[in-house]
């Protein structure tokens, strides 16, 4: 026993003259300057990086879509088209000029580290890229044959380049030419000796682009909701009678979103819903007459309402994938739950549009 006591009592004293050593030699009086100072450095610049990181993933506020459309023409009486368009704008400018700007394709810290603004950025982008395809194909044209609006037609491709490019193409210079594109646009709505600008408010338009709108939020929810993983029965070919596909598929599907790509669809989610929310209150001033006539904007506000609870803060630190009925929340059942009920009001509005 006393010899064990004093091997301990040697290796203890061996353990702390030898920490006292090492700190002097890294971080102590007794370090060369150049390393202390490389030490300190490293550490304020790894504190600096964390808190602009943290400043970065700030999503940015809604906006009112009728002051921005005010502010951009410099007209309180709104022509038909123009609250969309500039309520386009004003999102694609966000897009780009909000803290950090562009984070999608940095490949610097700490964009680097950083997933779930770029993307909340991806959901915002695929809705820009679905209403710029709605304006150059339906919203300014009187028929399928039409002519398309040669602005409209230089913009909607600048949107579809590569959102995570960090070389030519850059998609800040891309899309930055496209709000350009969509700047000409407005102001050609405003102008009445280019009466070649048009913007159509019909109901067949509305429902072309909310057709799009419905298939992207029901792939959202079904994403969201494979957070807790199922199995689910094939029901591709389900009511068709004949059909056919490709390969054959089992009866059952297992569905999960990966765990670590959670976060990263709860966040498209939240970008989507920030983007299609304000896109549609200014739909639901330009076409307030189509509206109007079918009774339906009751269902639009509701949809706009569904929506606006999808951006509640999220006052946890990181989020959470509990079980279905388990002890910790699920922040994606949630989410899923929202963007569904926006989705089913909006297979309602179309429906509703549809009717004479």
């Amino acid at each position: 026993m006393n010899l064990f006591k004093g091997l301990k009592a040697r290796w203890g004293r061996s353990y702390t003259d030898l920490s006292e050593t090492l700190s002097e030699d890294y971080v102590g009086d007794q370090a060369p300057k150049g390393l202390r100072y490389s030490l300190i450095g490293s550490l304020v610049l790894l504190v600096f990086l964390l808190l602009l990181g943290w400043y970065w993933s700030s999503e940015p506020e809604a906006f009112d879509v009728g002051a921005v459309n005010a502010q951009m023409t410099g007209s309180e009486q709104p022509v038909v088209g123009s609250v969309t368009t500039s309520t386009l704008i004003h999102v694609v400018d966000l897009l780009l000029e909000k803290p950090g700007g562009y984070l999608a394709n940095d490949v610097t810290p700490p964009s680097l580290w950083l997933d779930n603004i770029p993307s909340w950025e991806f959901g915002v982008l695929v809705q820009v890229r679905d209403l710029s395809k709605a304006m150059r194909e339906s919203f300014s044209r009187s028929q399928s044959q039409s002519t398309e609006d040669p602005d409209l037609a230089f913009a909607e491709p600048r949107f579809n380049v590569d959102h995570v490019s960090w070389a030519v193409p850059w998609p800040e210079r891309e899309y930055t030419d496209g709000r350009d594109y969509l700047q000409g646009y407005l102001l050609r709505l405003h102008d009445e000796q280019q009466f070649n600008a048009q913007f159509y408010a019909r109901a067949d338009n509305l429902r072309y682009w909310l057709s799009t709108v419905e298939t992207r939020l029901g792939s959202l929810s079904q994403r969201l909701s494979a957070s807790v993983g199922q199995r689910r029965i094939n029901t591709d070919l389900s009511g068709a009678a004949g059909a056919r596909q490709s390969t054959v598929s089992p009866d059952e599907i297992s569905v999960k979103t990966d765990w670590l790509l959670i976060d990263n669809v709860f966040y498209e989610a939240r970008g989507t819903s920030y983007a299609l929310m304000h896109f549609l209150r200014a739909v639901e001033i330009d076409f307030a007459d189509v509206l109007a006539k079918k009774n339906a904007l009751a269902s639009v506000r509701q949809i706009v309402r569904e929506l606006e609870m999808t951006q509640q803060p999220v006052s946890a630190p990181l989020i959470v994938n509990g079980e279905g009925f388990g002890m910790l929340a699920n922040h994606s059942l949630v989410m899923a739950s929202y963007i569904s009920r926006a989705n089913a009001a909006i297979i309602d509005l179309r429906e509703l549009l549809s009717q004479g």
